[in-house]
């Protein structure tokens, strides 16, 4: 498993790089043909298009709102299906950047729900965002506080569900271990077949993760014969620290222990049969779970919980490092994958750089190729961070109609 490891570590960034610039390309694609009238020809992505419809379309354009885009490249002459590959595209985005944000196995990802997504107000206002991973027979529940880049994708996959649905819709679910129906869920990742819509089974992500890396192999040859597996996610940078969330009974006393008939804030959003049926859901869960996980926490306990959200702020935004440990990394931010960069601190990034490239060229001049090497590899995370603040920043805000806890400490019965 170590050499599977150190195999992919050094092609997780081709592969985030493929699924975030193939969805990037297509939604411009996708939003420039949707400007024009079929036969109109458009420019996106440095190509010429022009829009396209079967009689099919035309057809269903007279009766719907809506219908499938479809353009034709006018250098190539190849006919793409816009919206479906765009929809395509996301998901494969949305599945690869959770599993590596979040370190989930490949069934927590199937079972995550808009309930699953959580508010914690501290004290002094400072506003947490939660991921309640549901436990089971052999996994302990966890409640994962969400980096910035993890809360972004979250929010992306619930905007694109109310911009069509105005909610997330609900799914049904087959759980093929326990080998029963689940009761319908608003489930973030799921897809429609024929009328019906489900959650994603294991098998699709897993089909998903195989077609990414078959595609990056046609440029990129030690992708040849190489595949992701979610579990591969959960190895990388250690991910089995990184995303071992709070301590659990801190976590149920924070949600109250996830009662949430007594939250409003869902209820506004979804029926009451939908709230109840999850906290059921839930509860199924826990008592397949030992009692002392849920244990009430100490008043120690909850103020090292609270001052632990302090001691991650650092210069250029904050740290996500798991709740409880020490910085492993002697702060060197730029180089840590825990730093998340505060949008206001890019002017800060960019006087980083020129130091850096100003000591680059003095130790290139002095001949260290040593301090050289360092300095190009910070150099390259500097960069790598500030585009994928770039990125993030390319997309709207979104309302995700969640509701918040309150910042006193929770108290259990």
């Amino acid at each position: 498993m170590a050499e599977r490891t150190r195999v992919r570590q050094p092609l997780l960034p081709l592969l985030v790089d493929h699924v975030t610039n193939r969805w990037m390309r297509l939604r411009e694609i996708l939003a420039a043909a949707q400007a024009v009238e079929p036969g109109e020809r458009f420019t996106a992505a440095g190509a010429q298009w022009q829009r396209t419809a079967s009689e099919y379309d035309l057809k269903r354009a007279k009766t719907e709102k809506s219908f499938p885009v479809r353009a034709v490249n006018r250098d190539t002459g190849e006919l793409v299906a816009v919206t479906r590959d765009e929809t395509a595209a996301f998901w494969d985005w949305a599945v690869v950047e959770v599993l590596r944000h979040a370190g989930l196995r490949i069934e927590e990802l199937t079972e995550l729900t808009h309930l699953s997504v959580r508010n914690y107000q501290r004290p002094n206002g400072e506003v947490v965002a939660l991921l309640v991973v549901t436990p089971s027979k052999t996994d302990r529940e966890r409640v994962i506080p969400m980096s910035a880049e993890l809360f972004h994708v979250i929010a992306q996959v619930i905007r694109r569900h109310r911009a069509t649905y105005g909610t997330v819709p609900i799914a049904s679910r087959y759980d093929v271990h326990e080998k029963v129906w689940c009761p319908p869920l608003p489930y973030l990742f799921q897809t429609q077949t024929g009328l019906e819509r489900q959650a994603m089974s294991t098998t699709t992500i897993w089909r998903r993760l195989r077609k990414c890396c078959t595609e990056l192999a046609k440029t990129h040859p030690e992708f040849v014969g190489t595949t992701f597996s979610a579990h591969d996610f959960r190895r990388i940078f250690a991910t089995d620290l990184v995303n071992s969330g709070l301590p659990i009974h801190i976590g149920a006393a924070l949600l109250g222990h996830l009662n949430i008939q007594t939250t409003r804030g869902y209820v506004a959003v979804f029926d009451d049969d939908i709230v109840r049926h999850y906290q059921q859901f839930l509860d199924q869960r826990r008592q397949l779970r030992p009692e002392e996980e849920y244990r009430d926490p100490t008043s120690e306990e909850w103020s090292e919980f609270q001052e632990h959200f302090d001691k991650r702020k650092v210069e250029l935004g904050s740290c996500g490092r798991p709740y409880g440990t020490p910085c492993a990394h002697e702060h060197a931010c730029i180089r840590c994958p825990m730093l998340s960069v505060n949008p206001t601190m890019l002017p800060r990034l960019d006087e980083l750089e020129d130091d850096l490239v100003t000591r680059r060229q003095h130790a290139i001049a002095q001949g260290w190729k040593g301090e050289v090497e360092g300095i190009e590899l910070t150099l390259t995370f500097l960069r790598s961070k500030r585009a994928q603040v770039h990125r993030s920043q390319q997309l709207p805000p979104v309302n995700l109609g969640i509701p918040s806890f309150p910042h006193s400490r929770p108290t259990t019965e």
